[in-house]
């Protein structure tokens, strides 16, 4: 299974590229985590967030599950998340977890995804946001896997 972080942003500094490659590299050969950075449009006029909704959907494969991280999203809990990847485990599908600029998703982006993900009611800074999901991820999986490291 391919787990696609498409986002927004460019550039992350090494204290958060170097936390995003420790939890990418932790993941299981059964899920691929890949890190797909979308360099924001330049601003020439218009909706800002239909323009970096328009990069990040044509960043997103064709067919699997489109999800966006915001703040007006669901909360899920781990058990949540880990029922959520075992399910996409399970039918072997993609999954591109979309994170947009400052401004957030436009309407049509979020009509394109099949769910809506806040990852807590504080605001994050959106380079760490790619942390955050990563070590999600992971602790999602070793949920799933039986391994200690989540002992919640």
């Amino acid at each position: 299974m391919q787990i696609r972080l498409i986002a927004i942003g460019r550039s992350m500094p090494d204290w958060i590229a170097r936390g995003w490659h420790e939890y990418a590299r932790r993941m299981p050969p059964a899920i691929d985590l890949e890190l797909i950075e979308v360099v924001p449009p330049r601003a020439t006029g218009g909706d800002e967030r239909r323009r970096e909704g328009d990069a990040l959907l044509a960043r997103c494969p064709a067919s699997g599950v489109r999800i966006a991280l915001d703040e007006r999203g669901a909360a899920w809990s781990t058990r949540e998340l880990a029922q959520r990847m075992d399910d996409w485990l399970m039918q072997g599908e993609s999954v591109s977890l979309l994170i947009g600029g400052a401004a957030g998703h436009s309407p049509e982006l979020a009509a394109q995804c099949s769910a809506r993900w806040s990852l807590s009611a504080l605001t994050f800074p959106h380079m760490l946001v790619r942390v955050i999901v990563a070590e999600q991820l992971y602790r999602a999986w070793t949920v799933l896997s039986g391994h200690p490291y989540h002992r919640g």
